[in-house]
């Protein structure tokens, strides 16, 4: 197997992992667009799907495959600062199996911010107070309007840190010679290091998380939602 960097072309992602990124890529962007047509009924079920893949996705950085968890790819202040300064601008040099020490940080600002922005939604109240969340009703109209207001913030967020995700994917492809796009379709890449200690979850674990929080989810929303 022929790639840069290493010569070795290593297996990195496992399939819950690609199916959550390009799942919420597909959902953040109907979200937004839902809001922006007041279609308020498909975006609470979009927001109540990405709630249900973000905590999933925090189920799966503990239990998941070695690169899905935050053991692997969450760094100290020092591993952060090493990167930067020894490898992020230097070219040739590839990234060990996953998340680098920086990219780490990223996702972890990008689970907080969408992890925010539906539960805000759930207690969200509209200036009339005719559209709400679900939740609503256990705050006050002030704090309902905080929580709208403040989703909004998040959402605009959350477009910061996309956009400067984005950017990053163009300096690795363009610097550094690193397909990511590819490697998060395909599940590998090339890389330094030895790939030998990465241990894979089965995808059927995966499958059950994600149906019993969505369970959690719904019963949540329909048995103290507001009607």
């Amino acid at each position: 197997m022929v790639g840069t960097g290493s010569g070795r072309r290593m297996r990195i992602w496992d399939l819950p992992v690609r199916l959550f990124h390009w799942l919420l890529v597909l959902l953040v962007g109907s979200a937004w667009w839902t809001a922006e047509e007041h279609l308020i009924g498909p975006h609470r079920l979009i927001g109540y799907t990405i709630l249900t893949l973000v905590v999933f996705r925090l189920a799966w950085g503990f239990w998941g495959s070695t690169t899905a968890r935050f053991s692997h790819f969450v760094r100290g202040p020092g591993g952060v600062a090493s990167y930067i300064g020894n490898d992020l601008f230097r070219r040739g040099t590839v990234s060990g199996p996953g998340h680098n020490p920086l990219g780490g940080w990223s996702v972890i600002a990008m689970l907080a911010l969408l992890l925010a922005q539906p539960l805000l939604g759930l207690f969200a109240i509209d200036v009339d107070g005719l559209e709400s969340g679900p939740f609503a009703h256990f705050v006050s109209f002030d704090t309902g309007r905080w929580a709208a207001e403040t989703h909004e913030l998040v959402f605009n967020l959350l477009m910061v840190v996309i956009a400067l995700h984005v950017l990053a994917i163009l300096f690795y492809r363009v610097f550094k010679g690193e397909n990511l796009v590819s490697s998060m379709f395909t599940g590998s890449r090339d890389a330094s290091g030895d790939a030998a200690g990465l241990r894979f979850v089965s995808p059927g674990l995966a499958l059950l998380l994600v149906v019993a929080v969505g369970v959690i989810v719904w019963l949540l929303v329909a048995g103290f939602g507001q009607t």
